[in-house]
């Protein structure tokens, strides 16, 4: 998934979860300044990348996300770890289907 069609998910998410102008959700966007989103609105918002990532959103991971750009980043980063985990997966299956028995 690219970075725009990552933007794209998430400021729908975003203008769906908020009620928020989707026009407003701009990657350089404040998510508390610009668009008044609270604490209980990032445990919505970390349910949501949940969804979207296949993976928990660690909670030192919601800590630094201060911009609509940094929530993209955090999506972007948890979708390699997870594809990396998957192709991890795959080449030790391979390399224990090359192992000769006993």
């Amino acid at each position: 998934m690219s970075r725009e069609e990552i933007l794209a998910h998430v400021t729908r998410a975003m203008a769906e979860l908020f009620e928020l102008d989707p026009a407003a959700i701009r990657a350089d966007a404040h998510l508390i300044e610009d668009l008044d989103l609270d604490s209980i609105d990032a445990i919505d918002m970390a349910a949501r990348l949940q969804d979207l990532t296949g993976r928990r959103v660690p909670e030192e991971g919601l800590k630094s996300i201060r911009t609509v750009s940094d929530v993209v980043d955090l999506v972007m980063n948890q979708l390699a770890e997870r594809d990396a985990e998957r192709h991890a997966g795959r080449d030790e299956s391979r390399d224990e289907a090359a192992t000769p028995s006993a």
